[in-house]
């Protein structure tokens, strides 16, 4: 397992946003969360990338404890969240924005009067990861003029940048189109199996398109976890989030 969360608790004044909670995500999979409003799926998402600290608990990553290490060091060590970590700058260039992501990962600010071929080089890495993320013609636009969907797609490319071994995104396809939505789940079915990704999802039928294994989070604990199937047929979750009845 690339990632084990363990008796995780972290509550909010009376408000148990995690209680108790335990998950295991395998390695090479696409892992997904879902839940009602208000389950904790945002605050797990948060206290897995470093952002909130859990009340107790532990978070194992690679098998080394990560519990109380900070986003920056997550980060680094192979643990990547799209939004939080790489947050889109909206005057610079989308090549720009991910070129920023590149040079963070050696220790580097983005600098305009840098050495030319280091320049070349996150160039160079900037620009292919906007093609796999289907933006290779868009990488002179400014990032606060694409559109919301191309926006995301940046987000991802610059997670990318960080060469992450799990990859954290919280609901990916929130505010798209049909068409968006579509785009964004084509490009994280092609990451599949080069990448480790725990999903956070409100839309269902990107759940049951992209997961390899779903968990369903309700009142800050898992209540199921399985395949496709094995989710649609739970009558646990039929109750908690799908509705009365089977799918």
């Amino acid at each position: 397992m690339i990632l084990q969360v363990q008796n995780l608790n972290k509550s909010f004044g009376g408000i148990s946003a995690s209680s108790d909670l335990n998950l295991e995500v395998a390695k090479g999979q696409v892992h997904a969360i879902v839940g009602p409003n208000g389950a904790g799926k945002t605050t797990l998402i948060a206290q897995l990338s470093g952002v909130l600290k859990p009340d107790s608990g532990n978070i194992i990553f690679n098998g080394k404890n990560i519990t109380k290490a900070s986003a920056y060091r997550r980060a680094h060590i192979g643990l990547a969240r799209s939004f939080q970590i790489t947050s889109v700058i909206l005057p610079m260039t989308v090549l720009e924005n991910v070129m920023l992501a590149v040079q963070s990962l050696s220790g580097h600010s983005f600098r305009f009067w840098s050495p030319a071929s280091q320049e070349s080089h996150s160039r160079e890495q900037a620009q292919q990861y906007l093609i796999d993320v289907g933006l290779g013609q868009r990488a002179g636009a400014l990032a606060g003029e694409i559109a919301h969907g191309e926006q995301r797609q940046l987000e991802i490319a610059m997670a990318l940048a960080l060469t992450p071994q799990l990859l954290l995104l919280d609901e990916p396809t929130a505010g798209m189109s049909k068409d968006e939505s579509g785009n964004i789940i084509k490009l994280l079915n092609k990451l599949k199996g080069q990448i480790t990704i725990l999903l956070i999802e409100h839309d269902m039928d990107a759940v049951f398109a992209l997961a390899d294994t779903t968990s369903v989070l309700v009142d800050g604990h898992i209540i199921a976890t399985g395949n496709t199937e094995q989710i649609r047929q739970n009558p646990e979750v039929q109750r908690a989030y799908l509705g009365d009845s089977p799918a």
